[in-house]
């Protein structure tokens, strides 16, 4: 009974050790992946045509002329009764300096012409006389000439003396700082009591008249905009629109912003308001071909630090992620600056479900094309 016992525990232990054989082989042996599932794309085709574009602008109302005043003379401030915003007319005192000094010298120069004209008086009447004694021949004709020399020299001392006296007086006038134009103060660059030397700003003043919409632009534009070109023009306040012609492009670019500064000379602006909004309209501006595209935010894949597109291998109909360089973000789309070249296809979206090497199919009849970076507007 024994033995039995043994000889069955036996049998049912080399038993479970077949079955557990079996099921560590089933359980290591590789199965075969089920085929990966061809997926239909749809594709953009890479191009670099060029096309004709529309730039918009926003612009700031400016007054064709913009004049900063200052005094002709140094002096303290005493009074400056222009303020921000006023509107003035012509002649009216915007401000005034100390000119006490100023009038001492002209009472100065005054009295120098009340001696040379004493001087000129006596030198006329000594002629008068020695001509008398001339005709009687009591004296040389040399000395009848010295005396005219005389008279010359004091008639030349007078004019002197007398452009000098209006030279001060001019200096006491321009002691009062007046408006020369009709307009509107814009700015005020000095205050009562400050010391002034000649020439310093101390308001700036609007004329009345044409008005220009000033805006920047980037250097690619400013290369193709040319003086007299036109450009349409909207007040945003009231949706006014007004037609204009480029009247001035500077010449070098912003130290700071590097973009370049152009005025548009707006027809029938007088009544614009300064400082106003504007946006400009510069259509038929030519584009710029280069290798730079524009791509669906839908199209990119973040990879590690970078990004990928995924991009067709047409011979085999295979796709396979390229590295693209990333410019700025127009809308729902990204200027893509490196990385693809014209002729390319990638895909427009569900890269997230493709693997490199993937077999595809296009869906659609052919694939759209992508201008390149020439055909997105400027801002």
């Amino acid at each position: 009974m024994f033995h039995f016992r043994t000889l069955a525990t036996r049998r049912v232990f080399h038993f479970c050790m077949t079955v557990s054989m079996w099921m560590v082989l089933g359980a290591c042996s590789k199965q075969e992946a089920a085929p990966e599932p061809v997926r239909a794309v749809k594709l953009l085709s890479v191009s670099t045509q060029e096309q004709q574009v529309a730039g918009e602008y926003s612009a700031e109302v400016r007054a064709r002329v913009e004049s900063r005043l200052g005094f002709q003379v140094a002096g303290k401030l005493l009074e400056r009764p222009a303020e921000l915003g006023q509107r003035v007319r012509v002649g009216q005192l915007l401000a005034r300096i100390d000119g006490q000094d100023f009038q001492l010298a002209a009472l100065a120069a005054q009295a120098q012409v009340s001696a040379t004209q004493s001087q000129r008086d006596l030198a006329w009447a000594d002629l008068q006389r020695f001509e008398s004694l001339k005709a009687q021949n009591f004296i040389s004709g040399a000395e009848l000439e010295r005396r005219q020399t005389s008279l010359t020299a004091a008639e030349a001392a007078l004019q002197q003396a007398k452009a000098q006296a209006q030279a001060q007086g001019n200096q006491t006038g321009y002691t009062r700082l007046t408006a020369g134009h009709a307009g509107v103060i814009t700015g005020v660059e000095a205050e009562v009591g400050q010391v002034l030397s000649a020439g310093q700003p101390v308001v700036r003043l609007a004329h009345d008249g044409p008005r220009d919409a000033v805006f920047s632009v980037s250097e690619g534009v400013a290369l193709t905009l040319k003086p007299g070109q036109t450009m349409q023009a909207v007040l945003l306040s009231t949706g006014q629109s007004l037609k204009g012609q480029v009247r001035e492009l500077a010449a070098s670019a912003d130290p700071v912003t590097r973009t370049y500064l152009v005025k548009l000379a707006l027809n029938a602006s007088d009544r614009l308001p300064l400082g106003a909004t504007m946006q400009v309209l510069a259509s038929g501006l030519p584009g710029n071909p280069s290798d730079q595209i524009r791509l669906p935010t839908s199209a990119l894949k973040q990879a590690g630090n970078g990004t990928v597109v995924w991009v067709l291998d047409e011979a085999s109909m295979t796709v396979n992620t390229q590295a693209v360089q990333l410019g700025p973000l127009v809308g729902n789309e990204v200027v893509i600056t490196g990385g693809l070249k014209p002729g390319q296809k990638v895909v427009a979206a569900g890269v997230h479900v493709l693997s490199p090497g993937q077999k595809v199919t296009v869906y659609g009849a052919a694939a759209t094309a992508v201008p390149a970076a020439a055909a997105s507007a400027p801002r």
